[in-house]
């Protein structure tokens, strides 16, 4: 094959109701995904589960081994958009690479994998506004009201243009990020409760209990900073934003989970394990009052619910915009691919997502599943194992692009850095496949995984996804093979 130049695969540009358009910054995207990654909500709450089923004070360094896997990654995901120059990310990139029905198939994982991490954080936030509302006030609703009121103040936002979106997730990412730094710095300043150690980081630390689990639970704090290249055709400049975008979302998410959790140990010292064990759950606001005081808990529990608020924001925006990007490539119906002509927004995506989530909602409640041990915990275990399994699948993508392009990026670029992502991606996978009941709660009475009624239902779920997007590729095959064809190269159509 002739060697492949930046951006060839563009086509004529699309009419003017259908393409998105805009002029985020790198900036502005990074913010849209850090906040995905709910960086107050992974500290105050993955970081001690991590910790309590993990390798206790050896997470900090899982957190810098998550990342360091996800920048290797990132190497291929930057490269590949620089070649292949659509907004669809993981559903364009297989399509590319593996062909027309894995893209499809990856398209449908990518939107069962958002999707569950969404009304995951629902229930989440649900929960904890009515816990906080009723103790402030003492109003007594249930938390799916308040979860239905969340789903329709993202709705409105969604609706309109991405820029208010990141506006909105800029100040809020701004605050909760602040206030843990503020505690991690006062922590250290303090001296911590017995001196500063970097023993966090020392290969007996971080191989005692479990590591695997420990990076099971990282690996889900990193969730949505792959989401860069879906905003494509709405930043400026893309050719130099997504891929800056990619590398600082990765970085700066892994630095700062890296940073406070270590911090945090420093609070506790050796105590740090016995108060995990006794207080997982209120672990970020009992070491926040040790510090900070009274007023600096109540600033915390008021930011991790703006964290999940922010959360679900930038979840939905990255939906509507998958839900765009499949319309184009007639995988959803063709209405949803409509940009409003004010707002430049997918305002017909947006609202069929915030339908889905207020149905999602109402049905749980019916169901009367707890917010928190079933829906925030079954929802976000499905959305850590889609996830990882959609990256190895898209690193193998990129590999086989790039070499069998020939693109002429250089041997780090197309092999080594990517083989280096793919090769840890799939050991994470393996151990996420085999974790993956403790992940939904389905133990036996010693507290061991095992693979009951629960996980089997759930895992078909997951895998009748790609296999639905498998059918659809050979249905359009046979029935519409123009379209066919097309299916990756209209997808910014």
């Amino acid at each position: 094959m002739t060697t492949a130049q930046p951006a060839t695969v563009a086509t004529a540009a699309p009419p003017a109701t259908r393409r998105l358009s805009g002029k985020l910054g790198a900036g502005s995207i990074v913010f849209m995904v850090v906040a995905a990654a709910a960086p107050l909500t992974v500290i105050g709450g993955g970081f001690p589960l991590a910790a309590l089923l993990g390798n206790g004070a050896g997470v900090p360094a899982m957190f810098a081994i998550g990342g360091v896997i996800l920048l290797f990654f990132a190497v291929g995901l930057s490269t590949m958009s620089r070649y292949v120059a659509r907004p669809g990310a993981f559903f364009t990139y297989v399509g590319y690479g593996l062909g027309r029905p894995g893209g499809i198939a990856a398209a449908w994982l990518a939107m069962l994998t958002y999707t569950a991490v969404q009304i995951a954080v629902y229930g989440f936030l649900g929960l904890t506004l009515a816990g906080w509302v009723e103790d402030k006030t003492g109003l007594t609703l249930p938390w799916w009201a308040w979860a239905l009121a969340m789903v329709a103040a993202v709705g409105v936002l969604g609706y309109r243009h991405v820029e208010l979106s990141a506006k909105v997730l800029g100040a809020l990412l701004a605050a909760e990020v602040g206030i843990v730094m503020v505690l991690s710095v006062v922590i250290l300043v303090q001296g911590g409760a017995d001196g500063i150690s970097v023993s966090s980081f020392t290969p007996s630390v971080i191989t005692s209990g479990t590591p695997a689990l420990a990076l099971m639970f990282c690996m889900a704090g990193f969730i949505g900073f792959e989401s860069t290249a879906i905003f494509r055709d709405e930043a400026r400049d893309p050719e130099r934003t997504i891929p800056l975008a990619t590398y600082a979302a990765v970085a700066i998410i892994a630095v700062f989970y890296t940073f406070t959790s270590w911090a945090l140990v420093q609070g506790w010292g050796d105590g740090f394990t016995e108060e995990i064990q006794s207080d997982y759950e209120g672990f970020i606001g009992t070491t926040t009052a040790r510090y900070l005081g009274g007023a600096g808990a109540e600033i915390v529990a008021i930011l991790l619910m703006t964290s999940l608020f922010a959360c679900v924001l930038s979840f939905h925006n990255v939906i509507s915009r998958y839900q765009h990007s499949m319309a184009h490539a007639s995988l959803l119906p063709a209405a949803v691919g409509k940009v409003h002509g004010s707002h430049g927004s997918p305002h017909l995506s947006s609202l069929a997502q915030t339908v889905t989530a207020a149905l999602f909602t109402i049905a749980f409640a019916v169901l009367g599943l707890d917010p928190f041990l079933e829906v925030f915990t079954w929802f976000s275990g499905v959305a850590t194992f889609a996830i990882v399994v959609l990256m190895a699948l898209t690193c193998l993508a990129v590999i086989v692009y790039l070499a069998s392009n020939r693109v002429g990026a250089g041997l780090w670029h197309t092999w080594v850095a990517p083989g280096i992502g793919l090769v840890g991606l799939v050991a994470v996978t393996a151990v996420l496949f085999a974790n993956f009941p403790l992940l939904l709660g389905d133990v036996d009475a010693a507290g061991a995984p095992r693979f009951g009624t629960l996980t089997v239902t759930f895992l078909i779920v997951m895998a009748a996804f790609p296999v639905l997007g498998i059918v659809q590729a050979y249905v359009l095959r046979r029935r519409r093979p123009q379209t066919y064809a097309n299916v990756i190269d209209t997808i910014s159509e």
